[in-house]
């Protein structure tokens, strides 16, 4: 195979704008609420005002009445249960028989006008049986009497305890044992464009989807399988998408609800969330309370961990059973112990059901076991740094048996301690302003796919003309990371072509092949090694016909800037538009299709081994700078210095701006959000003027650090870059609260009245001077 000159610049790994972006800017994208079909119809979604309640009956002739009203379905209308984890399928389109969260859609009406189909919501009759509820973890554990567990006997969603090496021993011949008790509230994804979903069902019996799912092909199994209808006559369309953060990723109600009453009415019909909508429909950060145990020798060597985590679900499993495995599964790199326990409980109660968040199921106890390490590391007299470095997980296997393949942890560290001048600024900036430190790693897609089966996990086609356009079909979901971006850059790059001369068709189960969504940051790892597998068939044919043009072997043919020469021959560089017509006169119609599937037998040998396992790990390290107003509690952070192993940048401004974009959410998380049910089971704010996210003016100071271990398994050695630079952000913020004014917090967000009681009650016990709480 023919090689690109070294001495030619390429596509991979230069700085430029993203594909999409003139016509964002523009206003050229046209999202899913942007489409309007011939005789739409539009449609509200009924919701419960009870927090658990048993449906005794529902009458919807009032609003059936109403001249405009067209139809309106029931949870009779769709009694099969759905569910993203095939072995937890909980949930009906609309609630069957009991409603489980304030909220819980139980009818929709479908009408000429969305307003009126919103006030036909409002005439329909729904009589309730009021049943006892548990708003909270602690309410869920003392009264399993509710039973909203599978087996009606407790509220357990699921229970996971795994342990590996001797935990007792460890911390018996420990000579330091710290213990520490945190809390994650739990957080809402807030993106710009709510949920929106039409259907149409057209005379031939097709069933077409718009969707801004960010799983279109797991959406078209699940309304295959509700609907009872052929997969053959569904068709699934995810438009781009104006944010999702994980919040997009397994099927809503109003897919469902849109597509039936598409069905019913023979018209087409779309529902689109209001931003209360969006609170309650959630699937956001789960609430976790978490305990650890964390032993060490006197030199800062980790001697074992001992966790136990309970984790608030909410009311559905949605993907709970991963949630419970990654909340102990995925703390095992970069720094840690060689003897490890952790027990995680999810429970479920009466509220909005929890989901993936950004970090899914790990950026929790990232917090909490960053904060301890800082705290083990100020008890010992060690560097927090220094600390970690001991304590790496640079190559093998981690304790609980996940393989890593690349790791630059060391440099992160090296270049965030460098960049924030953190040996002779921490602690010597003067009482309310500081530094801290946090790592964290996290995986590049799944090892296996959520439904068992031994196809690929990602696949392209490419389409080549012979006027030299290249399209790309690629069943993989744009949410506005860059995936399309990413996988124009890979084909031209390997085919000498210009980024203008690429297409991507995106997301359309139709027309392209399947890839299982964007979730657990899988784009760049398993979506870029199939588009490099189709792109180099293609660039094969190109060599051989350029090689049999010029006379010489096909492997001194190379690839450049638009053309195609033969080394000693470069004066006869061929045209890639010419190498396309020549290929496709020998070889006929040109065409591939590339295809990734991961590894066999990754992870332990162990029940639930496997769960967190993933073909290549990212690696992140966090510096954050922080004044703390000691008079008024108000914690702003300055600047934050992350360094980040993303394998291999192969289009740097995206990498930064998931850099970027990831801080400013964990941020976020740490000084301001908490998505909050109240004792009766109401949000407390369900709107984006009372949930408090930063605006503009609230961003700190970013510096972004790419840092490239190049992956031997990853896309010209690329490794995710969307979600690991969150988690370790927060921990980071925390362990600067404590360089500045000497608190440690527990409970998030580090809000202003939260940092002001713990000023006080470290003056209290120390007569005015500020010290660490151990």
């Amino acid at each position: 195979m023919s090689e690109r000159d070294p001495k030619q610049p390429g596509l991979v790994g230069r700085r430029g704008r993203r594909g999409d972006l003139v016509r964002k800017v523009r206003g050229e994208v046209r999202y899913t609420d942007d489409i309007k079909l011939p005789r739409m119809l539009h449609a509200r979604l009924l919701r419960c005002p009870h927090p658990h309640a048993r449906i005794v009956s529902i009458d919807a002739s009032r609003a059936l009445d109403e001249e405009s009203v067209v139809a309106v379905i029931t949870g009779r209308d769709m009694p099969r249960r759905y569910g993203i984890i095939p072995w937890t399928p909980d949930e009906y389109p609309l609630a069957l028989d009991t409603a489980r969260f304030i909220g819980d859609a139980v009818a929709a009406v479908a009408a000429l006008d969305e307003r009126t189909a919103d006030l036909a919501t409002r005439l329909i009759d729904v009589e309730y049986d009021v049943l006892p509820s548990v708003l909270g973890l602690d309410d869920a554990e003392r009264r399993p009497e509710v039973g909203l567990g599978a087996k009606g006997t407790d509220n357990i969603s699921k229970t996971v305890d795994l342990a590996f090496g001797d935990v007792e021993g460890a911390l018996a011949g420990s000579d330091l044992v710290l213990e520490g008790d945190y809390y994650f509230e739990g957080t809402a994804h807030a993106p710009i464009e709510p949920h929106c979903a039409i259907g149409q069902y057209d005379g031939d019996g097709l069933l077409t989807v718009w969707s801004t799912t960010q799983v279109p092909h797991y959406l078209h199994r699940e309304l295959s399988r509700v609907l009872a209808i052929s997969p053959a006559r569904i068709r699934v369309i995810q438009p781009p998408v104006g944010g999702a953060f994980g919040g997009k990723s397994e099927p809503f109600s109003l897919e469902f609800a849109a597509a039936k009453l598409a069905m019913v009415t023979g018209r087409p019909v779309k529902i689109l969330y209001t931003r209360e909508e969006e609170f309650y429909a959630h699937r956001g950060r789960h609430p976790m309370a978490m305990r650890y145990v964390v032993g060490a020798k006197s030199d800062g060597t980790l001697t074992a961990v001992d966790a136990k985590t309970r984790i608030d679900g909410g009311a559905y499993s949605s993907f709970g059973l991963v949630t419970t495995y990654y909340s102990g599964q995925l703390l095992t790199l970069p720094s840690f112990a060689p003897n490890y326990r952790f027990s995680s409980t999810r429970y479920f109660t009466n509220k909005p059901p929890c989901g993936p968040k950004r970090g899914h199921g790990s950026v929790q106890p990232r917090f909490a076991f960053e904060s301890m390490l800082d705290r083990i590391a100020v008890r010992l007299g060690v560097d927090p740094i220094e600390l970690r470095r001991k304590n790496a997980v640079v190559e093998g296997q981690t304790v609980n048996g996940f393989r890593v393949t690349s790791n630059g942890y060391l440099e992160c560290l090296a270049r965030v301690e460098e960049a924030s001048g953190w040996k002779t600024r921490r602690g010597k900036l003067g009482f309310g302003r500081g530094l801290g430190i946090a790592s964290s790693a996290y995986i590049s897609g799944t090892n296996y796919p959520i439904y068992p089966n031994e196809m690929p996990q990602s696949a392209v086609q490419l389409k080549v003309d012979r006027s030299g356009v290249v399209t790309v079909f690629n069943g993989a979901s744009e949410i506005g990371q860059g995936t399309d971006t990413l996988l124009a850059t890979l084909v031209a790059d390997e085919l000498g072509l210009d980024l203008g001369a690429v297409r991507v068709v995106s997301a359309d189960t139709d027309l392209c092949p399947v890839d299982l969504g964007a979730y657990s940051s899988r784009g760049t790892f398993m979506n870029g090694n199939a588009a490099l597998a189709a792109a180099r068939q293609i660039k094969e044919k190109l060599t051989a016909a350029v090689a049999d043009k010029l006379g010489v072997h096909p492997k001194d043919v190379f690839v450049t800037r638009g053309a195609l020469c033969a080394v000693g021959r470069e004066a006869d560089a061929i045209a890639v538009t010419e190498a396309i017509q020549l290929a496709e006169a020998r070889f006929g119609t040109l065409g591939a299709t590339g295809w990734y599937k991961s590894p066999p037998k990754l992870g332990g040998d162990y029940r639930g081994g496997t769960i967190g396992a993933s073909p290549a790990y990212s690696f992140t390290a966090h510096v954050a700078e922080v004044e703390v107003d000691p008079r008024t509690g108000v914690v702003n952070v300055v600047k934050v210095w992350c360094a980040h192993d993303c394998g291999r940048a192969l289009c740097p401004t995206l990498v930064d701006g998931q850099i970027e974009g990831s801080v400013y959410m964990g941020v976020a998380e740490a000084l301001l959000e908490e998505h909050v049910i109240d004792e009766r089971g109401l949000h407390r704010g369900p709107s984006l003027l009372d949930y408090r996210i930063p605006t503009s003016l609230d961003v700190p100071d970013i510096v972004s650090i790419l840092v490239e271990s190049h992956d031997p398994e990853g896309p010209l050695g690329a490794k995710e870059a969307g979600e690991g630079p969150l988690h370790s952000s927060i921990p980071a913020v925390a362990n600067a609260i404590c360089d500045a004014v000497g608190i440690r917090l527990h409970r998030l967000p580090f809000s202003p009245g939260r940092v002001l009681s713990a000023l006080r009650r470290r003056e209290a016990a120390h007569g005015g001077v500020a010290a660490e709480e151990e």
